[in-house]
């Protein structure tokens, strides 16, 4: 398939800037009106959470969501914001590199110029072996150029720590081994969710042929911290989803208890949330 990328192009020429000049926040988009509310509060790039998206969609995380109803979710995401997108594809919605194809080129039609592809076959695990991954993230990296967006930027989730795979003293040598081997089948970073000891992540910066990104989380080490260890991307997740509903939670059962109004205080003007959509 080819489409016409003429504007994404430009987009995931922008957005390879951000991940290799400076340290990249990104706090993660499940619907448009995350996706607007967080640009508008001025971040230079979009990710989305697969976790928020199908919460919003009525499933549980985990692939669990359907390509399709991924790609529509993220369409919006793109058509809500002037920058940059990325989309979280989770497992690539089926384990043979022709399914991660498919997904890429979906995702490359509805506007995105990178992805997120994780190394897990399921929650918990088990992981994809090196060379079955990287098979995955070549196909991925064919459909990108097959579909004339060769900037489309890749990263590699790799899901050792966050799972806990293998013997404690011997999870950084494996993501190691994964991040070598990723890079050579054409990812651009490397993306370790659940590793926030500076000391590993230090040494991780320090050896990995590809950016890290890593995953921030409350009560963890904050963006100075995570950027003096080396890391070059620092998403949160579904964090910011969690604080949503966390809120809509709080404001509900106080007036439906006290009937009280006091947890909308500080809320976003109608008016102002509601300018973001007059495109």
């Amino acid at each position: 398939m080819s489409v016409d990328t003429t504007s994404s192009t430009a987009a995931a020429r922008l957005f390879r800037g951000l991940s290799t000049e400076s340290v990249l926040v990104l706090p993660n988009a499940w619907d448009a009106a995350s996706a607007a509310v967080i640009a508008a509060a001025g971040a230079p790039a979009i990710a989305t959470t697969s976790g928020g998206v199908s919460w919003s969609l009525g499933r549980g995380d985990g692939q669990r969501l359907g390509r399709d109803e991924m790609v529509e979710a993220a369409r919006r995401i793109v058509n809500s914001v002037d920058v940059p997108v990325t989309v979280d594809v989770e497992g690539g919605y089926g384990p043979a590199p022709a399914d991660v194809a498919a997904t890429v080129r979906a995702v490359i039609e509805a506007g995105a110029v990178g992805v997120n592809l994780e190394d897990s076959t399921a929650v918990g695990g088990p992981l994809y072996d090196i060379a079955e991954q990287g098979a995955r993230l070549r196909a991925a990296r064919d459909a990108a150029a097959a579909a004339d967006l060769q900037e489309l930027f890749v990263n590699a989730r790799t899901d050792v720590f966050l799972f806990g795979i293998g013997a404690p003293d011997g999870r950084l040598d494996e993501v190691l081994a994964r991040t070598a081997a990723y890079a050579e089948a054409g990812a651009d970073g490397i993306f370790v969710p659940g590793l926030l000891d500076l000391d590993v992540l230090s040494t991780l910066c320090a050896e990995s042929p590809l950016p890290v990104n890593a995953m921030a989380v409350a009560g963890g080490p904050g963006v100075t911290e995570l950027a003096q260890a080396g890391v070059r991307r620092i998403s949160l997740g579904t964090a910011l989803a969690q604080a949503a509903y966390t809120a809509a939670r709080r404001a509900a059962a106080e007036l439906l208890g006290t009937g009280g109004l006091t947890a909308l205080d500080g809320s976003l003007d109608f008016g102002e949330l509601d300018a973001l959509f007059r495109r």
